[in-house]
């Protein structure tokens, strides 16, 4: 088709795979980015406070307060060691849903062992102070183990279920990925955990041997986003290789099949163990990208600030090719994306809803940005 002939299409630069996915890029006088805050460090994740300020996590080891008036305050005292370095650092944040009263955060981070020679994943609770200078009545209430030396593949999202527990997402430490398919460590798992550390009692394995309790779901590669769907069900997105990220609504005791299954390859070619994508009692996942864009942050919006057909679609960052990712979803299934801010090429590291229903998001630069979409 000769785009020049219709002007129209042109503008909507838009792509139809084998998949019969409708992929579009969208112009941006759809949407007009307005920048809230600059100077932030590779952001990782953002949490909404009172008064309209923000909690931003940087990967180097910083947690900072962004003000309603988008001033980015000074480093956050109170932090644990934090392993830094490569895919690790400070990572996703989250504030209690009853954060005005108990004024409760949860963090997670890569954790280094006593020696420094090896890490994984951990998940800490805290107060932030009244006066948003400090973390108050720190406690790690969980860590992935065994801690291994590589600097890849933390996972490291945190989603608050509506029954009041915590679900986290943890990587395969990518050295380590066929231990995805065990349950005696959490390398390559999804976590369920309460506020204080504790396991749920209905939690899929608890009591059976040779299980770790914590553990909801397995077969995981690296989840690097995790929300709540309005219906309460948990979703998320994970890295595949080369090839074969994913959309998965992870179940309890569900296995999603990596190392096994997969729909990507070995970086620089080459078929992963048997080289199969389906296996029985191993999971399919509801929508994959080949190529992968490296998925990040997700969120449904649940608000109409955008119009009612936008309202109920995910949104998806992407790291590799630096847009957000607009997916409608019918009966179960993607059966449209569309391709939102892939003028700036930001990498797009967190989306989140805020409470006034507009969309944020967190570019993963050295001098990235928290900016507010707004409707234009």
């Amino acid at each position: 088709m000769n785009l020049l002939r219709y002007p129209r299409l042109a503008s909507l630069r838009c792509w139809t795979f084998v998949t019969v996915i409708g992929f579009c890029s969208l112009s941006s006088a759809q949407l007009r980015p307005e920048t809230v805050a600059t100077g932030l460090e590779n952001p990782w994740g953002v949490a909404f406070l009172p008064g309209g300020r923000f909690l931003v996590t940087e990967r180097p080891g910083r947690m900072r307060l962004v003000g309603a008036d988008g001033k980015v305050g000074p480093a956050i005292a109170g932090l644990p060691r934090i392993a830094a370095g490569g895919q690790g650092g400070l990572l996703d944040v989250l504030a209690d849903s009853g954060f005005e009263k108990n004024r409760t955060l949860y963090f997670c981070f890569s954790e280094p062992d006593a020696g420094g020679s090896a890490n994984s994943t951990a998940l800490a609770r805290a107060n932030l102070s009244a006066d948003g200078t400090k973390l108050e009545e720190l406690k790690i209430i969980f860590s992935q183990q065994p801690k291994v030396a590589s600097r890849a593949h933390f996972g490291c999202r945190i989603v608050e279920v509506r029954d009041g527990t915590l679900f986290l997402t943890l990587g395969d430490r990518f050295s380590r990925k066929e231990d995805a398919q065990k349950l005696d460590n959490h390398l390559g798992k999804i976590v369920r955990i309460a506020k204080d550390g504790s396991v749920p009692r209905d939690n899929p394995f608890v009591g059976k041997p040779g299980a770790l309790p914590e553990i909801w779901s397995y077969g995981h590669r690296n989840g690097q986003g995790a929300t709540l769907a309005p219906d309460g069900r948990l979703w998320m997105n994970e890295h595949g290789p080369q090839g074969g990220d994913e959309i998965n609504i992870p179940q309890a005791g569900r296995n999603y099949g990596w190392p096994v299954i997969t729909y990507g390859e070995n970086y620089g070619g080459g078929k992963i163990g048997d080289g199969i994508t389906a296996k029985d009692g191993m999971e399919q996942p509801l929508h994959y990208w080949v190529p992968s864009i490296a998925p990040s942050g997700m969120a449904f919006l649940t608000s109409d600030r955008y119009g009612a057909a936008w309202k109920g679609n995910l949104f998806v960052g992407s790291l590799k090719f630096g847009y957000l990712d607009r997916i409608e979803i019918k009966g179960g299934k993607v059966v449209a994306e569309h391709k939102l801010l892939a003028e700036g090429r930001a990498r797009i590291r967190d989306v989140k809803q805020g409470p006034d229903g507009l969309l944020y998001v967190l570019t993963d630069e050295a001098d990235g940005k928290l900016l507010r979409l707004r409707p234009n």
